[in-house]
């Protein structure tokens, strides 16, 4: 066995802890001082959306104004018509011998750590019928701010594949670079059902309420109870068994959420998402507390089922901050609940093996309630901030601990 010296686990711990931190930054997108941005939104039925959104300092220079570099709406309302026609002027879109009107639809405000940004929201005039190509002009800010720096953004074109682009820049613009031509033809409804399962992937892996849930869930799993104390387990004798408990309980689950997914993005049925993140979070406690002291004897599968059915509208929920639409609605939502199979099922194949190998050690019952109890701590902690809708803070002085850890362990 080898054995590493104090400084030595210091670099590994400093290497892991720079990898995860350059992994956080990748996904994090914030808006850069001295830039603007085009949002554009594909839809097949609607027609070409967007955003223009402009740096309040930008402004400033522009029109010298005296506007606060954090502005609200209410700040920039009066100078609202001279803006839209300034962008009017200096900004369009056309596709061949097409020049699309734009027509603002609402104004709003981005809040950033490094000052707001004023949104134009607009749709394309005549643009349901979607070109294949789409040519796109953008002169803000250049006469005043050479340095200043635009970026056209796809945020959302399902047939290609984009559902949640808010970083998916893909033409940039300067002084000496003011058009670009977008391709919108190199796409196809496999493309966006794929898409729609790599989002199902991606949201279950960082849906950490999800995660425990289907931990607390599957705890049990190796063991079954011989006697009505709270560490009184034994382990399964056989893999058949354990697998058969994962099978039963998971499919219960994902018949739950498939059912209040599909009727939260037909609109069927809606619930207050305050509601629906709460119920999440006392799930995890309850289905924990179910692995000390059991509520449902012999049938672990009820608590699956019925909390379920409130993770599915927590998916939901997702949709919808996706934007999604009605159009390819039956497709978004087979490919998103696939999605979130596979991402559930690589959950469990990651954990369920280890659970198996070490369920016949003295420590597994004490592990499987300490961790119980761990879970219901955590659930408590989320059910409080939730119902409340307040900050208890614990998560912001763990940010702090793992920043000062990082720079103890020499991460700039």
């Amino acid at each position: 066995m080898t054995f590493y010296n104090q400084s030595t686990m210091k670099k590994i711990t400093s290497k892991l802890l720079f990898a995860f931190f350059l992994f956080i930054s990748t996904l994090s997108y914030s808006h850069e001082p001295n830039q603007s941005y085009v949002f554009l939104r594909i839809y097949e039925n609607d027609g070409i959306q967007g955003r223009f959104e402009i740096d309040f300092k930008e402004l400033n220079k522009v029109f010298n104004f005296n506007l606060p570099d954090n502005g609200l709406v209410k700040d920039a309302k009066p100078y609202a018509d001279q803006i839209k026609a300034y962008v009017l002027k200096n900004a369009g879109f056309s596709s061949g011998n097409t020049t699309y009107d734009v027509i603002f639809t609402d104004i709003g405000v981005t809040e950033t750590g490094t000052g707001n940004y004023l949104k134009l929201l607009f749709k394309l005039k005549g643009s349901e019928n979607i070109p294949d190509k789409l040519d796109v002009y953008y002169n803000l800010a250049f006469e005043k701010d050479p340095s200043h720096k635009g970026f056209l953004i796809m945020e959302y074109n399902w047939k290609a594949g984009v559902i949640d682009g808010y970083t998916n820049i893909v033409e940039d613009f300067g002084p000496k670079d003011t058009k670009g031509t977008l391709a919108l033809d190199e796409s196809s409804v496999f493309t966006g059902f794929m898409a729609m399962v790599k989002q199902g992937i991606w949201h279950i892996w960082i849906g950490l309420d999800h995660i425990l849930f289907l931990l607390a869930l599957i705890l049990p799993a190796v063991v079954r109870r011989k006697n009505n104390s709270v560490f009184g387990w034994e382990p399964v004798k056989t893999f058949k068994a354990a697998f058969i408990y994962i099978i039963k309980v998971v499919s219960f689950f994902t018949i739950a959420h498939t059912i209040t997914l599909t009727l939260a993005s037909l609109e069927l049925v809606n619930l207050p998402s305050q509601i629906v993140e709460s119920i999440i979070a006392f799930s995890i406690g309850l289905a924990a507390y179910h692995n000390i002291k059991p509520i449902f004897k012999m049938k672990d599968w009820v608590i699956a089922f019925i909390f379920g059915l409130f993770h599915g509208f927590g998916f939901a929920s997702v949709l919808g901050d996706l934007g999604l639409t009605g159009e390819f609605l039956t497709l978004s939502l087979l490919g998103f609940n696939v999605g979130v199979e596979i991402g559930q099922l690589a959950i469990i194949a990651g954990i369920f093996p280890i659970l198996y190998l070490i369920r016949k050690y003295k420590f597994y019952p004490k592990f499987l309630v300490y961790m119980s109890i761990l879970l219901i701590i955590i659930s408590l902690y989320w059910f409080v901030e939730r119902v409340f809708d307040i900050n208890l803070m614990v998560d912001d002085y763990i940010v702090k601990f793992t920043y000062e850890l990082s720079k103890w362990l020499g991460i700039k």
